[in-house]
């Protein structure tokens, strides 16, 4: 009798096992719940260098300068990207079409306090490669690259230089429609 009751035991539990695994499979295949939208944040760029300007107090001033007038352009669709922690950028919010594609947005300079340098991201470049022909020897010295500059030094020469190329370079933003 002992022996009866241990196998009506032990089958009670492979039946209870199988009902609960089968339970476990139904709810896993029920479809998934819809995700609400994501919320549209502001765009925020992260970069792997932290603010290295409070260790260079050479590079200040050059990053202020060329901060001043890159906000002077912040206008138009231009929005100003960063701005503290040694970066700053101005990207056109304005959809354009570019080469043939459709873009969201359209980037037009940028600075970031590196080490040992300030770099200047000239875009404009990109969009019109006989642009570097407007760049003066002082200027072509610190390009490395196609649109980057290594702006070492706060020489007046070269920041006049900077300035200009922002004129001409808005210029042909907006002659393009990016604006």
């Amino acid at each position: 009798m002992a022996r009866a009751t241990a196998s009506k035991t032990a089958t009670k539990k492979v039946i209870k096992k199988k009902t609960t695994k089968t339970a476990v499979k139904k709810t896993a295949t029920k479809a998934p719940a819809k995700k609400a939208a994501p919320e549209k944040k502001k765009k925020e760029i992260k970069i792997k260098y932290s603010d290295k300007s409070a260790g260079q107090p050479e590079l200040v001033p050059i990053f202020d300068n060329i901060k001043k007038m890159l906000l002077s352009y912040q206008k138009d669709s231009l929005e100003l990207v960063g701005g503290y922690g040694g970066m700053m950028c101005l990207v056109s919010q304005k959809p354009a079409v570019i080469h043939g594609r459709q873009r969201d947005e359209v980037w037009f300079a940028g600075i970031l306090v590196q080490k040992g340098y300030v770099g200047f991201y000239y875009m404009p470049v990109y969009a019109n490669p006989d642009m570097k022909k407007v760049f003066k020897p002082e200027l072509l010295k610190c390009l490395k690259g196609k649109s980057c500059f290594h702006i070492k030094k706060n020489d007046p020469v070269i920041m006049g230089q900077i300035k200009e190329s922002l004129k001409i370079g808005y210029e042909m933003y907006k002659e393009r429609g990016w604006l």
